[in-house]
């Protein structure tokens, strides 16, 4: 299904990129909006996003617009840089027969402003610029102009704005706007079919959920009242079963206390039910360990295969947890905690893997040792956080780390003072195989 765009802006340049727009009729269907003044523009969009997909806007003025509006979809600028002011300046000097040496210039970077002028063999010592960031005030650029041409600075001004244009020339002061070329129009076009190409595929990725609870065979073995045991496992399969629903997903049992749900990756993704509400109906339900791995992958092999990894990273972490690994093998984890660590289980440095090798330290605990540094964010990393991020024992996160030394991989810095009695904290930098340490 062709993805319906938004475009927005004023009414020439609405007709321009709707008819460019017509030549991608195949692959999107355009919308138009126009306004009267950019003041309007955020409440067009709030009131028509139930209409399209995504957005093309007509220049850089209106980003604060579009985030004034709220809406969360897909949007693209269009850019005014140095080939748009070329055909503005070609225009003013072969229709309008003006000279172009003492001229006012909003919006276009100061850098596309002189290397155009540079380009053409025109003086820029007469030319004034004033940059936009999306923090300027709209109403400074039209000062800006006014000001210069009261002064008798310059002759003529070049705006990118039609509310500041339609201004200027109601003042009578001799003013020009640049707008986008029609292939800068193209270009943007075709990078939001393909972004949109792109996102929609990710989305459509296949999505596999494997939850465990584990024990339930043990309560079995038990000889719990089966009645009872029984109402446990219905009452696991209906939490399950209201997750699957909320990610218009299906669910099979794989075994007991076992279980898969099928879904998507969009829907997993734009659920309002995060998985981590699923353990925690879980640990309401029975304070049986619960785990989840989520996998994501082009075909139901590898994402079944992303997600039993993922299971096995949840179940080796602690009780009630979820580990996600997507399509790349990126593995991220706990996703019910509001800090995640983000890894990847294998690394292409043939050096760094000779070395963990020798040293006995899995590629995945190295990389969660570096992905647990950058989240402290200074670069450095003690054996006690590692021990708690990673739960393990702070004698083997010394182990560890004594290894990456021993192998070049980590170095260590400094020494912190002990909370309480006892030696200082040695204090290292892991290396990610880049820019080797020494030992």
């Amino acid at each position: 299904m062709k993805p319906s765009v938004g475009i927005i802006g004023p009414a020439d340049s609405v007709q321009l990129i709707s008819e460019i727009a017509m030549e991608y009729s195949e692959q999107i269907q355009p919308v138009p909006f126009i306004y009267s003044n950019t003041n309007e523009a955020a409440s067009l969009i709030q009131h028509n996003q139930h209409l399209v997909d995504l957005w093309i806007l007509a220049g850089p003025a209106l980003y604060n617009s579009f985030l004034e509006s709220g809406v969360n979809q897909p949007f693209f600028l269009l850019k005014l840089d140095g080939a748009s002011l070329t055909k503005t300046l070609v225009e003013i000097g072969y229709n309008d027969k003006k000279a172009l040496e003492s001229i006012s210039i909003d919006m276009v970077t100061e850098r596309d402003v002189y290397e155009t002028f540079n380009d053409l063999n025109i003086s820029s010592s007469q030319v004034y610029v004033h940059e936009y960031t999306h923090e300027t005030p709209l109403d400074h650029l039209l000062t800006f102009h006014q000001n210069l041409y009261q002064d008798g600075k310059v002759e003529l001004c070049i705006t990118c704005l039609r509310s500041i244009y339609d201004q200027l020339r109601l003042e009578n002061i001799p003013a020009f706007r640049v707008t986008p070329t029609r292939s800068n129009i193209r270009e943007t076009l075709s990078t939001a079919i393909q972004q949109w190409e792109t996102m929609h595929f990710k989305q459509s990725q296949i999505a596999v959920i494997l939850v465990k609870v584990q024990g339930i065979e043990k309560k079995d073995d038990h000889n719990m009242v089966s009645y009872d045991l029984h109402r446990l496992i219905l009452d696991i399969q209906a939490a399950i079963l209201n997750f699957a629903e909320s990610i218009s997903g299906s669910f099979i049992t794989i075994g007991t206390g076992a279980f898969v749900i099928f879904s998507t990756r969009g829907s997993v993704e734009e659920t309002e039910k995060p998985i981590g509400s699923l353990l925690d109906d879980l640990s309401l339900i029975s304070d049986l360990p619960s785990n989840i791995g989520i996998g994501y992958g082009d075909t139901a092999l590898s994402a079944e295969e992303n997600a039993r990894l993922a299971l096995n990273h949840a179940q080796n972490y602690d009780s009630f947890c979820a580990f996600l690994v997507d399509n790349n093998g990126t593995i991220e984890g706990p996703l019910e905690q509001q800090e995640v660590l983000t890894f990847q289980y294998r690394t292409e440095n043939k050096e760094i893997s000779e070395k963990l090798k020798n040293s006995g330290i899995t590629i995945t605990t190295f990389n969660k040792i570096l992905s647990v540094q950058k989240r402290v964010g200074n670069g450095t990393i003690t054996a006690t956080q590692i021990a708690d991020t990673l739960k393990m024992t702070p004698r083997n996160a010394r182990r560890i780390l004594t290894g990456l030394v021993d192998q070049g991989i980590a170095e260590i810095i400094g020494d912190e003072a002990p909370t309480s009695k006892g030696r200082p904290r040695k204090i290292y930098r892991v290396s990610d195989g880049v820019e080797t340490g020494t030992s």
